[in-house]
């Protein structure tokens, strides 16, 4: 969500850290701001809207100083303005903070510092907390042991950095449910939420946890618990680049990691089919085969995008491993009571690996004696470093706020789970082969697929003037017809519904007519027959039919207003291959649509509240 990239050293910091916040901007936000301290003292600059709104208005008078802090803002507590806008400063102007979380206990607080004589300028929760450290910050203690005591009186979700104008070379950061980054140079020192933010001046990165702290200086850092004990930390190196975090030459992030697909599933599977076992190779599982066989349950928890990837998941490892699998929204799971032991396997899906609910019901599963596994994409993260195994998608850095090759990457990755816990099963070494097969030639097909991308940019026509959209699947495609719709609603804000074929009967049969597009995802699988039956019932109302069909269809090719083919694979892998051109599609109506694609209205790519 929130952004923040804080700096010390020798160099000047605020071009820095707001080129460092400008690599964060697809995070989603809505206000930006920015804290330097210099000679004068500490200089702080914010405002509403986006980071060039904010270099606008300092054009020209750029606060010169050796330590910085900035963030981007996505509104949770008070209205995206520039009061509102982080960073926050205390009574004496000596402190600056920014945060991303939330204080649940913010009132009581400010009812308490109010009381003592705080002045309170914003109607955020943040603000509570400089004050609360300022408090704290009395001549003889450091501002580590301020913010210590202060983090203590807290109550909800932090990653926060200050700086003081009393100790000019240092900044102060700490994280509980946050995430947050160490970034180290040579005589100079980076504090991050995201390692995008640091990778142009260092790849060496420090995680912090959950209750830990950290005091940067140009020369050292440390890392403490809150009651200031010391803790090793290990040093990580990013393994990617900075050109993988830039356009190179598209027009949007969106549309370059669309056409990314067949590069990242190859970097999914590299190394992982056994083709004359009709297996998978997942070492980092870290589950025996025989625990693996204790297993009688699978409960897969996810958000968005990924909870789409999880409802295929669900169909592959019942279908093919004959193990029973439900799919529960991270969000609810933590809060009713599951029911999981240590026969139950929970895995939690997110790209970012610190999606706040998943990470959350993780815990709740782990606590209940269940073994936990996770399918991330970024190295490091919360949730990789928590679970008790799991699957790197290996993806690459996602920028776009509409997930697209994360997602395939994802059921890749639920394909070779699958596949290894059918082996273990009733899955035969003839049938372990055909997926193994089918899983080499998928990033060729795909390939296939986006060679006909110009196909889907006239399809996309058909939505002018569309104010809603009904999205239609069976099977294992009827989770690509809710992720069509998501795609379409993330990007374009036209109202889309994702359904079973089946199911339009029972309501949404009632919407269709000439002005409402209907994608049907109706590729030759084992359901084929019914869902034609469908797109008959949707042209005997008069409706619009786009639809994904298996390459040599005539008969739905004859049925349709229009179709796109792709390639024949085995039915569990087919939703790899029917979701690109509704990713196409969606993007290119966002586009006509004249829409913000990588950072849509009020959304964010990692979202770490609750």
């Amino acid at each position: 969500m929130c952004g923040i990239v804080g700096y010390t050293g020798r160099r000047e910091a605020a071009p820095l850290v707001l080129e460092g916040i400008k690599r964060l901007e697809y995070r989603g936000y809505d206000s930006a701001g920015l804290a330097v301290l210099g000679a004068g003292g500490l200089v702080v600059e914010k405002t509403a809207g986006r980071i060039a709104a904010l270099e606008a208005r300092i054009k020209g008078r750029v606060p010169r100083g050796h330590t910085a802090l900035a963030h981007t803002r996505w509104a949770t507590h008070g209205v995206p303005n520039e009061v509102n806008a982080h960073p926050h400063t205390d009574c004496g102007g000596n402190l600056a903070l920014v945060h991303n979380g939330i204080i649940e206990n913010a009132a009581a607080l400010r009812a308490a510092l109010a009381k003592r004589g705080h002045k309170f300028r914003s109607e955020t929760d943040t603000e509570v907390l400089v004050h609360l450290i300022e408090s704290a910050y009395t001549d003889g203690v450091p501002l580590e042991g301020a913010v210590a005591w202060a983090l203590k009186k807290v109550e909800g979700t932090y990653g926060i950095a200050v700086i003081s104008a009393r100790e000019p070379e240092k900044v102060v950061a700490a994280r509980l449910g946050s995430p947050l980054l160490v970034g180290l140079g040579e005589g100079e020192n980076f504090i991050a939420s995201d390692a995008s933010a640091v990778v142009e001046h260092t790849r060496s990165v420090v995680y912090l946890d959950d209750g830990e702290l950290a005091v940067l200086t140009p020369r050292d850092y440390y890392v403490t618990d809150l009651d200031s004990a010391r803790v090793d930390k290990a040093v990580s190196t990013v393994d990617w680049d900075l050109g993988t975090v830039e356009r190179g030459g598209y027009a949007h992030f969106m549309l370059k990691e669309i056409m990314e697909q067949p590069e990242s599933l190859r970097n999914a599977l590299r190394g992982r089919l056994q083709e004359d076992e009709g297996n998978a190779r997942l070492g980092g599982l870290n589950l025996t085969d025989e625990r693996l066989l204790s297993i009688n349950r699978v409960v897969l928890t996810a958000c968005g995008t990924s909870w789409h990837s999880a409802l295929i998941g669900e169909y592959m490892l019942e279908e093919l491993a004959r193990i029973p699998t439900e799919v529960e929204y991270a969000s609810e799971f933590r809060y009713r009571n599951p029911i999981v032991d240590e026969h139950t396997l929970v895995v939690g899906i997110s790209q970012s690996g610190e999606t706040a609910d998943t990470l959350w019901a993780l815990r709740e599963a782990k606590r209940r004696g269940a073994h936990t596994i996770g399918i991330v994409n970024v190295v490091g993260s919360t949730i990789a470093r928590e679970v008790d195994g799991g699957i790197y998608i290996h993806a690459g850095p996602e920028i776009g706020v509409a997930s697209t090759k994360a997602f395939t990457c994802q059921v890749a990755s639920l394909a070779l789970l699958t596949l290894h816990l059918g082996r273990l099963r009733s899955l035969s070494v003839l049938q372990g082969r055909e997926v193994v097969k089918a899983l080499r030639k998928i990033p060729d097909q795909v390939d296939q697929v986006l060679a006909r991308a110009h196909e889907v940019q006239k399809l996309a026509l058909v939505f002018d003037g569309a104010t809603n959209a009904l999205y239609l699947g069976r099977g294992y495609n009827f989770p690509i017809a809710l992720e069509g719709a998501l795609k379409l609603k993330e990007i374009s804000y036209i109202h889309a519904e994702g359904y079973p074929a089946a199911e339009m009967k029972h309501g949404p049969i009632a919407l269709i007519d000439e002005s409402m597009p209907v994608v049907c995802v109706a590729p030759r699988d084992a359901v084929y027959q019914k869902i034609v039956s469908n797109v008959q019932e949707v042209k005997a109302r008069g409706g619009k039919v786009i639809a994904v069909v298996t390459e040599g269809d005539d008969q739905l090719a004859g049925l349709a207003d229009h179709v796109f083919t792709i390639p024949e694979t085995i039915d569990s892998l087919t939703p790899v291959l029917s979701v690109i051109p509704l990713q196409l599609l969606a993007y290119h109506i966002a586009v006509n649509r004249g829409k913000d694609v990588d950072q849509p209205r009020n959304l964010a790519k990692s979202v770490t509240v609750e």
